[in-house]
């Protein structure tokens, strides 16, 4: 079983940048892809981001396309995800996911995803 867990959420001014952070451990990670999801009170979760481990591409929601970047640290275990220029409308719950080894056929839907993260709050006020 793999686990996921998220960190760098908080309270921020709009405008202002914050770093999440998600570490796998447990069974061998083989995940292909990991992403970033968003939820927010009384909507559906939707795509943040994504990046193949392997290869290093990256894939963005077109909200977040210039302000966002996911990316791996050395080991390929932790995705981050650099927000720049935060607005109101990106306040959610942000979560981490990653597949079992077998590759999404599209990153960008949720049910794509096998292993999930508990999820790290992210508010941004004006």
């Amino acid at each position: 079983q793999v686990q996921l867990v998220e960190s760098g959420g908080g309270l921020v001014q709009a405008g202002d940048s914050l770093r999440l952070s998600c570490a796998a451990s447990g069974r061998t990670f083989s995940s292909y892809f990991m992403g970033w999801f968003r939820q927010a009170p009384g909507k559906e979760r939707e795509f943040v981001a994504a990046i193949n481990r392997r290869g290093g591409s990256t894939f963005y929601a077109d909200s977040v396309k210039g302000r966002f970047t996911i990316s791996t640290g050395s080991a390929k275990n932790t995705a981050y995800l650099q927000m720049n220029g935060l607005k109101e409308e990106d306040t959610a719950v942000y979560y981490c996911a990653a597949d079992d080894g077998g590759p999404p056929r599209n990153v960008r839907y949720a049910w794509e995803y096998d292993y999930w993260g508990q999820g790290t709050q992210v508010t941004v006020s004006s």
